[in-house]
Order: C-alpha cells, then sequence, then structure tokens
C-alpha cells in the first residue's frame, strides 16, 4: 500500500478546517422561516361512487366488422349504375405506378399533335396524351396543357361503387 503524501493531507485538513466557523445567522435565519411559514393542506375531495354501465348491444351488428349480409341491405337491393372501371381494357405502363410518384416533366407538341413528358420513379420519360392511363386508381388523362396534365381517377367509394376524383401532375422543377 502506498503512503499518502504529507503535503496532501495536510492540504485536506487545512481545507476541511475552513468549513466550520460561526453559522448562527443560518441558524436563526431557519429558525425564523420556521416560524413565519405555517403549511394548510386542504382535505382530499369527495369523489361520486363509481356508476356501472351495462352494454346491452351485444345482438347489434359490430361496426367494425365488414357487413357479410349485404343481401338484406337496401343499398344492394338498387343496382349499381355509376361510373365502374374497364374490366376488359389493357393495362397502360403508368398505371404500375401511383399518381404521386408521378413527374411532369415537359411538353411536345408537333403540328396539331401535344404531349405530356411524365418520367417515372424509375426515371423513365414516358410520351402522354388525352386518353391515355396513369397511375393506380384507373387514372385517364383528360388535358395536356403547358404547366400541367389533368387526370380524372376511379376510386371505390366504400359501398361496392365508384367515384371520380380529379387529380393534377404540375410541370416538375427539377
Amino acid at each position: 500500500m502506498q503512503r499518502l503524501n504529507p503535503i496532501v493531507l495536510l492540504s485536506v485538513a487545512s481545507l476541511l478546517s475552513a468549513c466550520g466557523g460561526d453559522m448562527s445567522d443560518l441558524e436563526r435565519f431557519i429558525d425564523e422561516t420556521k416560524t413565519r411559514h405555517i403549511g394548510k393542506v386542504d382535505p382530499l375531495p369527495e369523489f361520486p361512487p363509481y356508476q356501472t354501465f351495462e352494454y346491452a348491444a351485444t345482438e347489434l351488428r359490430d361496426p367494425f366488422r365488414a357487413q357479410t349480409d349485404i343481401g338484406s341491405s337496401p343499398i344492394a337491393e338498387v343496382e349499381y349504375n355509376g361510373p365502374r372501371p374497364e374490366a376488359t381494357r389493357r393495362k397502360e405502363v403508368l398505371e404500375s405506378f401511383p399518381i404521386d410518384s408521378l413527374k411532369m416533366v415537359g411538353l411536345l407538341q408537333q403540328k396539331s399533335q401535344t404531349w405530356g413528358l411524365v418520367r417515372d420513379p424509375d426515371g423513365t420519360i414516358h410520351r402522354v396524351q388525352p386518353g391515355n392511363y396513369a397511375g393506380t386508381n384507373h387514372g385517364k388523362i383528360v388535358s395536356v396543357k403547358e404547366t400541367k396534365i389533368d387526370i380524372v381517377e376511379l376510386v371505390p367509394d366504400g359501398l361496392s361503387g365508384w367515384v371520380n376524383r380529379e387529380a393534377q401532375l404540375a410541370m416538375s422543377d427539377d
């Protein structure tokens, strides 16, 4: 075991001796503070007794499950005559990408023909015109303008029908 250096012991002893001293003013302050501050704690509030609730709707349809007996609903009795996707139409290349991943990067005009230039997420540039399809929601291109391409998508309405939703591809800055 090593011996402690006498200089270190002497300096520690002198530091500890400086800690002592007259603390009467501190003790007086503590006593005055204790006599001045008398705390009061309010009693806990009274809580009303718990009222039990009995769930009596167990025989009703669960709202979080799909309705399986559609034949009995009044909606199923009416035949749906709204818009719907063309089941026999051949899918185009841009229909495999979500509409928000496509970017309009330019416009191409030749005589009276106008095409929009669209970049897919893979970086390939496609030439489109009204009548072409783009996006995963059966989006049909309805117009090609200098700054945007207007698209009408067909999305499910949640009641076994379809609704039209407008979308646009704006000219990209990059």
